[in-house]
């Protein structure tokens, strides 16, 4: 990814953390004072966001090195050395924690979408949704992707998918569908949100590019496959977990969305040691 993306997002993190200076450092450190310093895993997983952590050194001071020994979508264990750092002991202490805070961020949603990738065994693509950190998204989504997962429509205005409000207000799926016609002159693609098998068949009827099967049990989404019949990609969301996973990629659907993957992830765990 283009750093121009996500340097703003390091910036004004740097900026929240530090703002007039790191009190305790500066107490105790004097500025001439150089170090150096090793990334550490301290659990196995998918290594994500890598070079973002070099970025925010670099941000900080750009008189750091930072020497990466993973690159970023590979898998690490327990103990290795993800990177070595190097440069003046109040840079890299000033920029350790929101270093270590996008990191460990991105590289638990990369390490939870592997594990969803990994019980799918290639018989759906796993998405993720909307569900991001406010102000992170980019990350987010980009963690998914090294995690080996797909990314969904980034935000409001790239894909249109109407759901329950939507087409309720319209007065029906079609309705919806209709509107959204005559208002998007760029014809974005349009996805369709159904809850049982009765508005699936009416949404087979329009001019949509995917459906989504809202909250249905197994039996009712492979019901849902074969009436489709390849005519559309179908998207199961709700209730996924790493234990229904397998069940719901065995239904034949195309997709799977976990919102999980980034409103509620588990940061993996790094320490960032300096050596004596």
């Amino acid at each position: 990814m283009n750093p121009l993306h996500y340097r703003p997002i390091i910036a004004n993190a740097l900026l929240e953390d530090i703002k007039t200076g790191d009190l305790t450092s500066e107490a105790i450190f004097p500025a001439e004072q150089m170090c150096e310093a090793k990334l550490i895993a301290k659990q196995a997983g998918v290594v994500a966001g890598i070079e973002v952590f070099k970025e925010t050194f670099l941000l900080f001071d750009s008189t750091v090195s930072v020497d990466l020994m993973f690159k970023d979508g590979e898998h690490c264990q327990n103990r290795d050395v993800i990177a070595k750092i190097k440069g003046p002991v109040l840079s890299v202490l000033g920029a350790e924690r929101v270093a270590l805070n996008l990191l460990q961020r991105m590289s638990g949603i990369a390490t939870l979408t592997n594990q969803f990738v990994q019980l799918a065994k290639g018989k759906c693509k796993i998405l993720d949704t909307r569900k991001t950190a406010p102000n992170l998204r980019v990350l987010d989504k980009w963690a998914v992707k090294l995690g080996g997962g797909v990314n969904h429509r980034h935000g409001l205005y790239d894909m249109a998918m109407l759901k329950e409000n939507h087409i309720k207000a319209a007065g029906g799926i079609t309705q919806a569908v209709n509107k959204l016609l005559e208002y998007d002159n760029h014809q974005r693609p349009i996805e369709v949100e159904v809850t049982n098998l009765e508005e699936l068949r009416e949404a087979l009827t329009c001019p949509v590019d995917r459906i989504m099967l809202d909250n249905m049990d197994n039996e009712t989404m492979a019901e849902a496959v074969k009436i489709t019949a390849d005519k559309i990609d179908l998207e199961a969301s709700g209730n996924v977990n790493l234990d229904t996973i397998e069940g719901i990629s065995l239904t034949g659907v195309d997709y799977v969305s976990i919102g999980a993957l980034t409103h509620s992830v588990k940061a993996m765990d790094y320490s960032l040691l300096v050596i004596d």
